[in-house]
């Protein structure tokens, strides 16, 4: 293990808040002295199949903790996710059922190996003590807490003053991720910004039960694409950790040279030291932000598809864009499916590229038309959701967002 000062540089690089950072330079010092690793906690519900780039800022600082020697426990909330969290909503969720929960989880256990250390991980689910509450553990659990406290939240005192319903069973959510705390019986919490109330309601239940409190670690939620709302796969601003590797390389690219330094702070393995020297280089102009950009996407593409599929997408890239094949004032539109996919031809006319859709279908059939650089020949073709730069004829070029 390393010295406690340099672990706790570690782990509050990127990090909010740590309360109480005291706490944890203590625990810290204890498990160095005592060679018995922290256990270190992060819930997770499977409300959705697919993990992006915002997920994985929880779990690169598990992955720090995982190298510095602590034990880390990956708890997939399948009691929970079928109520699910009700942090920063401001409507009550449609609960999920129990095999749509079990079939997300599954998938979520193959994506996060991409970035933990499966030999060093334990995989918990809440379902193996909340399912052997009885309801009177549980009200006795309700009870815990008043309904003036749980008001105290923004998200529900906004709800409650415009009218909005607040089903009980969102009350009871931040209890049961305290309570997750209190049978792990963590040392530490890692949660978004958003996540605070109930990771502070850990440290209080914890205290009730006469266990030693868990320091707790807020994480900053990642920005999507657009720089602005936090990445979100509804918004359609975020970077998927399994979609293709080109696709996810031209991402990063149009990410702003701001939000790339955050993501290189966030999502990167690099050191303190070469971030410092980075953020350094751009500003005193050693460093071109592009270069650096580039060497990100490499890195994160590497991190989830190997270095192989990172050169070959850089490759590509580089071809399409650098040697000016596409213009960089490229026009770009955002459009919506609504699960069939978007038809071509009728985009091409619609944003001025053809002048009409039997001229798109013409061109198409011709061959005039090219997809990500592929040549398509089928008039019928449908986007699905992801980015597509379409070049027609020789000049012109659009591209096309699909949400």
């Amino acid at each position: 293990m390393l010295q406690p000062e340099k672990q706790f540089e570690i782990i509050k690089r990127g990090s909010v808040e740590i309360i109480l950072e005291e706490d944890l330079k203590r625990k810290l010092e204890r498990a160095y002295k005592e060679k018995k690793p922290l256990r270190v906690k992060a819930g997770f519900d499977p409300t959705a199949p697919d993990i992006h780039l915002g997920h994985t800022v929880l779990l690169e600082k598990m992955r720090q903790f995982q190298e510095l020697g602590h034990e880390v426990i990956f708890l997939i909330g399948d009691f929970t996710g079928m109520i699910g969290d009700p942090s920063g909503k401001t409507e009550t969720r449609k609960p999920l059922t129990r095999e749509e929960v079990l079939k997300n989880a599954e998938t979520y256990k193959e994506q996060v190996f991409k970035i933990l250390d499966p030999e060093k991980t334990i995989v918990r689910f809440n379902s193996e003590w909340f399912g052997c509450m009885s309801a009177l553990d549980m009200c006795r659990l309700a009870g815990a807490e008043t309904v003036a406290r749980m008001l105290e939240r923004e998200d529900f005192k906004k709800r409650f003053t415009e009218g909005k319903p607040i089903s009980i069973l969102e009350f009871l959510y931040p209890l049961l991720q305290a309570y997750d705390s209190v049978y792990l019986k963590a040392d530490v919490e890692l949660g978004g910004t958003d996540q605070k109330f109930n990771l502070l309601m850990g440290r209080q239940l914890m205290k009730m039960y006469g266990i030693e409190e868990q320091v707790i670690i807020t994480m900053p939620l990642l920005e999507g694409l657009d720089g602005v709302q936090k990445m979100s796969k509804s918004l359609g601003n975020y970077i998927g950790i399994n979609e293709p590797p080109d696709e996810m390389f031209g991402k990063i690219m149009s990410i702003s040279d701001e939000l790339m330094l955050k993501y290189y702070e966030l999502l990167s393995h690099i050191s303190i030291e070469e971030l410092n020297e980075l953020k350094n280089g751009i500003k005193e102009g050693r460093i071109n932000p592009r270069d650096a950009k580039e060497a990100l996407a490499v890195e994160l593409v590497s991190i989830y598809h190997g270095s192989v599929a990172a050169e070959k997408a850089r490759q590509r890239f580089i071809k399409l864009f650098k040697q000016k094949e596409i213009p960089e004032d490229i026009q770009t539109v955002k459009v919506k499916d609504e699960g069939y996919g978007v038809w071509l031809p009728k985009i091409l006319k619609e944003h001025g590229v053809t002048k009409s859709t039997s001229e798109s279908i013409r061109l198409i059939e011709q061959g005039a038309v090219r997809v990500n650089n592929e040549q398509i020949m089928n008039s019928d073709i449908k986007l699905k959701a992801g980015e597509y730069i379409v070049k027609v004829g020789k000049r012109r070029f659009i591209k096309i967002i699909v949400n």
